[in-house]
């Protein structure tokens, strides 16, 4: 089974993560910023992933610990669930429109940490959500996933609907590259031998 648990507890935030690669989009999330939990529910139902995540953070400053944070204890979660990448397709990529805006996420699970991200959000927040810590979640999700992200968003007029495509195509790029592979015959998908 490709799932995993990880707890991360600093001065600033406290948070569980709970994954399963194979599951149905399940989620159960707790993070005390509404909008985030809407956007980890995107890639618990698009990835096919089921997410149990509960934060409790220094909301009283700000929003940025608790999403950056629970993008670090994401990322750790995914590393362990997929283990040594034996048979999985490794690499993902998907095009999500909603309305006027459209988004494209590519991943790489290389080993190699590294985002690349275009999003020009029309403003600054998304109700009380600060569209830059979109950022700072991506950031610290590949950094401990050790993936190679890239997310462009190629047009949009809504910030919220350049949000939402951006975490729908970063679940359903997951999605492709974590798939096991039939055809794999259970190895590692790079010629090193190794991610």
């Amino acid at each position: 089974m490709r799932q995993a648990e990880i707890t991360r507890n600093t001065n600033e935030t406290q948070i569980t993560v709970k994954v399963n690669l194979d599951g149905t989009g399940q989620a159960k999330l707790a993070t005390g910023i509404g909008f985030f939990d809407h956007m980890l529910e995107q890639i618990a139902r698009h990835g096919l992933i089921d997410l149990d995540i509960h934060a409790k953070g220094d909301l009283h400053i700000d929003g940025h610990h608790t999403v950056e944070d629970v993008g670090i204890t994401l990322g750790q979660a995914v590393a362990k669930a997929v283990g040594d990448k034996k048979g999985i397709r490794r690499y993902g990529h998907a095009y999500v429109p909603l309305d006027e805006a459209l988004s494209r996420v590519v991943v790489d699970f290389s080993g190699r940490p590294g985002l690349v991200m275009h999003v020009p959000f029309k403003s600054g927040m998304i109700g009380t959500f600060d569209s830059q810590l979109a950022f700072e979640f991506f950031q610290g999700f590949v950094n401990h996933a050790f993936v190679t992200l890239h997310i462009d968003n190629l047009r949009g007029e809504n910030a919220h609907h350049q949000a939402e495509t951006v975490f729908k195509a970063f679940a359903r790029a997951l999605r492709a590259a974590l798939e096991l592979d039939p055809r794999s015959s259970g190895v590692i998908p790079s010629t090193k031998g190794t991610l």
